[in-house]
């Protein structure tokens, strides 16, 4: 199942996508049935691929959000989950080792070699990144909003929404509840991440793990734009102080609490509305990735 919206190879117009997908999948001696589907239409066809008998697995061509939502729909299925990473950044297929180019990421599926990962939730809505308040929602909705008005990049609009946003640099008053420990905070950002993320400089933004069976919260506190900036380069080369951010890991539920009846929460980089307490929580091992083979040890 390909996004005919969601990833950039797709959007770049390479019209002949559907055959080089089928000989790649050919050349592997895999039966493919390959569809080309509409953003609007791709929630019901992973739905319906879901809960379809006689598949060996079914497969997600897209970026991020493409990725995100065939998981939704597959995790606690037992059904694998395939990745044709045509995104911009593709996160997830980075994490687990998948290759960008097509012809390499048919023959991982091929392989047929599944691991069970983890998936994250907020309010029921599965992710397998990320979840953030504040800050990056605020940027996610603007940068959408060039690309829609303008046919801006990706690239482009998000560096012109970076800029919007710290212009504006919105503080949320939020109390994070850990089963009955409850923490208060006021923070530009809360980063809510599928397990553990890394922020030194070598391996920003990667994970390590992807069955840690947690959930990592990251949230800085800081008195303005200046202070955040100052914050953001100290935490990369792994100066930050510990009073300058609060960060939790080893969790697998938590609560957050707003004032507001309503929060803009970014899921795996797209922008959703949702109901105020946020209730996040881990879910172990519930879907089945299809990954490449590890390598036999010397």
């Amino acid at each position: 199942m390909v996004n005919r919206g969601g990833g950039t190879v797709v959007r770049t117009g390479d019209d002949g996508l559907t055959d080089r997908l089928r000989a790649a999948f050919e050349a592997q001696g895999v039966a493919a049935e390959i569809r080309l589907t509409r953003s609007e239409d791709i929630l019901a066809e992973f739905r319906e691929a879901a809960n379809a008998e006689g598949l060996d697995a079914v497969v997600a061509g897209g970026g991020d959000g493409t990725i995100s939502c065939a998981a939704g729909q597959l995790a606690g299925t037992g059904q694998a989950l395939g990745i044709l990473p045509l995104g911009t950044l593709n996160h997830l297929a980075r994490d687990a080792g998948i290759p960008a180019e097509i012809e390499a990421a048919a023959a991982v599926v091929a392989s047929g070699h599944v691991r069970p990962i983890d998936v994250a939730e907020v309010n029921g809505r599965i992710f397998v990144n990320n979840s953030a308040i504040g800050l990056y929602p605020h940027m996610v909705r603007h940068r959408e909003a060039q690309q829609q008005r303008l046919g801006r990049s990706k690239r482009l609009a998000m560096l012109s929404a970076s800029l919007q946003a710290f212009r504006r640099f919105p503080k949320h008053r939020l109390t994070i509840d850990l089963g009955g420990l409850r923490a208060p905070l006021e923070t530009p950002l809360l980063f809510v991440g599928n397990n553990r993320y890394e922020t030194s400089l070598l391996s920003l933004g990667r994970r390590e793990s992807l069955d840690g069976g947690e959930l990592c919260l990251y949230a800085p506190l800081v008195r303005g734009r200046l202070h955040f900036l100052g914050l953001g380069f100290r935490s990369i080369f792994g100066l930050a102080r510990q009073r300058d951010f609060v960060s939790l890991t080893d969790v697998e539920e938590a609560i957050v609490q707003s004032g507001r009846a309503a929060l803009n929460v970014s899921v795996d980089g797209e922008t959703v509305t949702l109901e105020t307490p946020l209730r996040y929580r881990i879910r172990p091992g519930a879907l089945r990735l299809i990954v490449p083979e590890p390598e036999a040890a010397p």
